[in-house]
């Protein structure tokens, strides 16, 4: 079955940017940019009468700023998805766009990697927020009672967070995990790191280097390891995940993991390498079974999952089925550089 086209609206004043997304899209037969605009006026009278499917937003345009534009678009032609595209990686800025009720936040410097995941989340109608600024993003967010809350943990009245990061290399996938972890740990909460066994002691190194007491942790039961495998046969039967054999052991390791958490209530966070392990061994439908349940399962939990797979698993990039079949699993898509530290 084919694609449904996607009606694009590019708003942006950068001509040489205009025209880096005009050919990104063009080359993709289910994409067709309908209208280019340069001013926020001129962007707004356009999303009322052409009614697009997406606009890709900036954020400093003449005659009228994004965020007001953004605001007038979102009451004209409210079924419009907008993704933001801007230079600007300020807190403010991040939070005043997606305060219109835009799909996401696009840091044109990493466009590169990031658009197309970025499409793909938004038209999902899922938040996508450039890796670059999200930890800060997420971490400046407040909750309805006022209290800020770490970017790797939701407050107790946000659903179950189910993300995916997509990284260059095993690095950076290590470096991934292990923002997670301690940024958990810091904040009272238990972690269960699911991983195979190069990863798990490249995390331990890391954390010695930086000389984090990582050790304590597992003593407390607060930082609980497991091997990707020893978990994946744990809940698998015939090649498939199993949803009893699946919902009983992460609801086990889940509260093991809140009874160690030092700060009473808080969520528990699972950093995860079942589904990628799955697909690295050519089992992509099994993948895909898995993080549909575990979404299921961890919702019911309260519990937070971060998965991460490497770019190589998906030969075809982003507009390859199984990519976006992973990414729709997902609450929020992100994708990572290699060298990052």
């Amino acid at each position: 079955m084919e694609k449904a086209i996607l009606r694009v609206l590019i708003v942006d004043d950068f001509e040489p940017w205009r025209n880096f997304l005009l050919s990104t899209l063009q080359k993709l037969s289910h994409f067709r940019v309908i209208g280019e605009e340069a001013d926020g006026l001129s962007a707004v009278h356009s999303a009322e009468e052409l009614k697009p499917d997406l606009i890709i937003l900036d954020i400093s345009l003449p005659k009228l700023n994004g965020i007001e534009a953004g605001r007038r678009i979102r009451k004209l032609s409210p079924n419009s998805r907008i993704l933001f595209a801007s230079a600007d990686r300020s807190q403010e800025t991040v939070e005043a766009a997606l305060e219109t009720g835009a799909g996401g936040y696009l840091v044109k410097t990493d466009a590169g990697k990031e658009l197309l995941p970025a499409i793909d989340a938004v038209v999902r109608g899922k938040l996508f927020v450039s890796p670059s600024v999200a930890g800060e993003h997420a971490a400046a967010r407040r909750n309805r009672d006022g209290v800020e809350h770490d970017g790797a943990l939701s407050p107790k009245n946000i659903r179950a967070r189910h993300e995916v990061d997509i990284y260059h290399d095993d690095i950076a996938l290590v470096n991934g995990f292990s923002r997670v972890i301690e940024a958990a740990l810091k904040v009272g909460s238990a972690v269960v790191a699911i991983a195979t066994p190069s990863h798990h002691a490249q995390i331990l190194e890391r954390f010695t280097n930086n000389g984090v007491d990582i050790n304590s942790a597992i003593e407390r039961g607060s930082y609980m390891p497991l091997n990707a495998a020893d978990a994946l046969e744990m809940i698998m039967a015939d090649e498939m995940p199993d949803p009893a054999r699946c919902s009983k052991v992460v609801g086990e390791l889940i509260a093991r993991a809140s009874r160690a958490a030092s700060e009473k209530g808080a969520r528990v966070a699972i950093c995860g390498e079942c589904a990628p392990t799955l697909l690295r061994q050519g089992n992509a439908d099994a993948a895909i079974r898995l993080e549909h349940i575990w979404d299921e399962t961890t919702r019911q939990h309260e519990a937070d999952t971060f998965c991460g797979y490497l770019w190589s698993a998906f030969p075809e990039g982003e507009d390859s089925a199984l990519f976006r079949r992973i990414c729709a699993e997902h609450s929020a898509v992100h994708g990572r550089a290699s060298n990052e530290s």
